[in-house]
């Protein structure tokens, strides 16, 4: 079977990280979501027999909106502008809500891309612009975001039809959640998982 049918080892070192260094982004989090909380049990479920997938833990569900830096190279002034400037931006959008459907399955995760995304790309230019008044130089591209929720990441090359097979085998209605706040937080990933402290809720 050729690469390009199996999945890969998400957990390789992205440049910069290493074990214990701890970086800000600002995501959309569900841990206070029990609708979405609900989906995600039937699909760790339905996944638990793939020993190459690590499932997604409640309290580490989230959607990746823009990465700031290492916590060692930002200072706390710039942190505190930047939150300053995000209050003012975010204030002014409304709240919506994000249907989580099926998952599809991607080269190093299965997620859910959530609809619509009309409201987060609106959100993560907000956290953009609020950035580029404090950073002459916004870390990642604008274009080309494409809003998720990870409910797996593949830890070993694993065969797309396998996970295909049982994700064709689980049935649940679809999740919504009331996007209110964005959060800036404080993450790694020592343990081969996503986890954080939140910072601010914006």
């Amino acid at each position: 079977m050729s690469d390009e049918e199996r999945m890969a080892d998400h957990w390789w070192w992205r440049p910069g990280w290493r074990v214990g260094r701890r970086g800000y982004a600002w995501h959309l989090t569900f841990r206070d979501d029990p609708d979405v909380h609900r989906l995600a049990a039937v699909y760790r479920q339905g996944l638990a027999g793939l020993t190459e997938l690590d499932l997604v833990p409640d309290a580490s569900l989230h959607l990746t909106m823009q990465q700031v830096g290492f916590v060692d190279e930002v200072t706390d002034e710039q942190v505190r502008l930047m939150v300053e400037a995000a209050k003012r931006r975010l204030s002014v959008l409304p709240p919506f809500d994000l249907e989580l459907v099926r998952p599809v399955i991607t080269r190093e995760a299965v997620r859910w891309d959530p609809v619509p995304v009309g409201p987060v790309v609106a959100v993560r230019l907000a956290i953009r612009q609020a950035m580029a008044e404090v950073w002459p130089l916004v870390p990642g591209r604008e274009a080309g975001f494409v809003p998720h929720v990870s409910i797996a990441y593949s830890n070993a090359p694993v065969a797309y039809a396998a996970v295909a097979s049982a994700l064709a085998l689980i049935e649940a209605p679809p999740a919504r959640a009331r996007i209110e706040k964005a959060d800036l937080i404080v993450i790694h990933r020592d343990q081969r998982m996503y986890e954080w402290a939140e910072h601010a809720a914006v």
